[in-house]
C-alpha cells in the first residue's frame, strides 16, 4: 500500500466502491460485422461502470454506479443486466422518456471484435443522452460519501468526455470524494469519437489537466497520457508502441512532478501483433519507485473490450486490501488478461483464477 494512500475502514461504509459513467446497450455482432449482421447479442458496458461490475462480480466488493437512463424499454434492459452484474442502482436517475428520443435517450454502441490483421471497430451512438445531461447540482455526494459512505470513488475521461456539463460533475464529484476522505481514481480513457468534435486534443487536455490535479490513482495507456494530458514518450508517435519499461517509467515520473497529488499511476503495457494476439502487461508508478508486472507475451484475445477496465478493477481490489502495489499490479494485469478471453464489456472471471494468473499459473484444464 503506497504510504499516503489512506483507505477508509470497511465497516464505516455502505460502498467500497461508487463508479460515476455512462452505461451503454452493446451489440456485437460475434464473428461477424456490424455492416453485414443480421443478429447481435447485447451487453451492457461502460468505461467507468465496468470497473464497478469488475469489483463486484469478480472480486466481492460492494459497488454502485451513479448514472441516469431514459425510462424507456431499453433503459429497463439495461437495468436488468446491470442488475444481473451485482451493481447498485440506488443512485441512478431515471428521465422521461419522449416517445422518440428528441430530448433524451439511450447510448447505444456497435462493436465488433476484429480478428488478425482485421481490427476491432466500435461505431457508436450515444448523443443526448439521459447521463450526458447531468448537471452539477444534481446529485446528492454528501450523501454518498457521507451520509452513506464510502472507500473509493471512480470515474474517467470518457464521462468527462460525453458533453460541456459533464466535466464539471466529474469535477464537483472528486472533491466532494476528496472533502470525505475518499479515494479518488480516474482512467484517462482517450477516445477519439468523444473529443474530435468537440475541441480534439486541445479541450481533452484543458478539462483532464483541470481533474488530474483531484485524482488519488490514475490509470491509462501511452496513447492517453499524450492525447489527454500532452505527455509523449521519446520515440514515440503518441500511439501503441513497443517501448521498453524505463521510458515509461520516465514518463510517469514526469506526471507525478507535475500532479504531485498522485499516489499511484498504472498504465498497461500492450504491444498488437494482430487483433487476436497482444502482448500484454503492466506497469505502476508509486512512492518514488517503478513496478513492472510479468507480462503475457502472444495472449490470445477473444474480445479486447474492457481489458483496461478490468486491469484498473484488478488493481483497485489490491489497493482495497491493503496489499503492496507491485502485487495489486500483478492482480490487474491478470485480470485484463482474462477479460479479454471472454465475449463482452465485462469481466467473467473469478477471483480464484485471477489470482492463479496472476501467480504465473498455466492454462492448463482444471477438473
Amino acid at each position: 500500500m503506497p504510504e499516503a494512500l489512506e483507505v477508509r475502514d470497511r465497516d464505516a461504509c455502505r460502498w467500497d466502491i461508487v463508479s460515476l459513467g455512462e452505461v451503454m446497450l452493446r451489440f456485437d455482432p460475434g464473428e461477424g460485422r456490424v455492416a453485414t449482421a443480421r443478429t447481435f447479442r447485447v451487453w451492457e458496458g461502460g468505461g467507468e461502470y465496468n470497473v464497478a461490475r469488475g469489483l463486484r462480480k469478480v472480486f466481492g466488493q460492494r459497488s454502485a454506479i451513479v448514472t441516469a437512463f431514459a425510462d424507456n424499454a431499453v433503459g429497463r434492459l439495461l437495468e436488468d443486466l446491470v442488475l444481473q452484474g451485482g451493481v447498485d442502482m440506488s443512485h441512478v436517475s431515471w428521465v422521461p422518456y419522449d416517445g422518440m428520443g428528441r430530448s433524451v435517450r439511450n447510448g447505444l454502441n456497435f462493436t465488433e471484435r476484429g480478428f488478425g490483421v482485421r481490427g476491432a471497430l466500435g461505431c457508436s451512438d450515444r448523443g443526448h443522452t439521459a447521463v450526458s445531461q447531468l448537471e452539477r447540482g444534481q446529485i446528492d455526494w454528501e450523501r454518498i460519501f457521507v451520509t452513506e459512505g464510502a472507500r473509493w470513488f471512480h470515474c474517467g475521461g470518457i464521462f468527462a468526455g460525453l458533453s460541456p456539463t459533464t466535466a464539471d460533475v466529474a469535477e464537483e464529484a472528486m472533491e466532494a470524494a476528496r472533502a470525505a476522505g475518499v479515494i479518488v481514481s480516474y482512467d484517462l480513457n482517450y477516445r477519439p469519437s468523444l473529443w474530435d468534435g468537440a475541441g480534439g486534443h486541445a479541450r481533452a487536455r484543458e478539462v483532464n489537466r483541470r481533474l488530474a490535479a483531484l485524482v488519488d490513482v490514475m490509470f491509462g495507456n501511452e496513447e492517453d497520457f499524450h492525447a489527454s494530458l500532452g505527455y509523449e514518450i521519446e520515440g514515440s508517435d503518441g500511439g501503441y508502441a513497443s517501448l521498453d519499461t524505463s521510458s515509461y517509467a520516465s514518463m510517469l515520473a514526469a506526471v507525478v512532478d507535475d500532479y504531485p497529488n498522485l499516489k499511484v499511476i498504472a498504465t498497461s503495457l500492450r504491444e498488437v501483433q494482430t487483433a487476436t494476439v497482444n502482448d500484454w502487461g503492466g506497469i505502476c508508478y508509486s512512492d518514488g519507485q517503478t513496478h513492472v508486472a510479468r507480462s503475457r507475451e502472444s495472449l490470445e484475445i477473444l474480445d479486447r473490450v474492457g481489458g483496461g477496465d478490468s486491469f484498473a478493477a484488478g488493481i483497485i481490489y489490491g489497493l482495497l486490501e491493503g496489499l503492496d502495489v507491485p502485487d495489486a499490479l500483478e492482480l490487474g494485469v491478470a485480470h485484463g488478461a482474462l477479460a479479454m478471453t471472454t465475449p463482452g464489456d465485462t469481466s467473467m472471471a473469478t477471483l480464484k483464477e485471477v489470482q492463479r494468473v496472476a501467480e504465473g499459473a498455466s492454462a492448463r484444464v482444471q477438473r
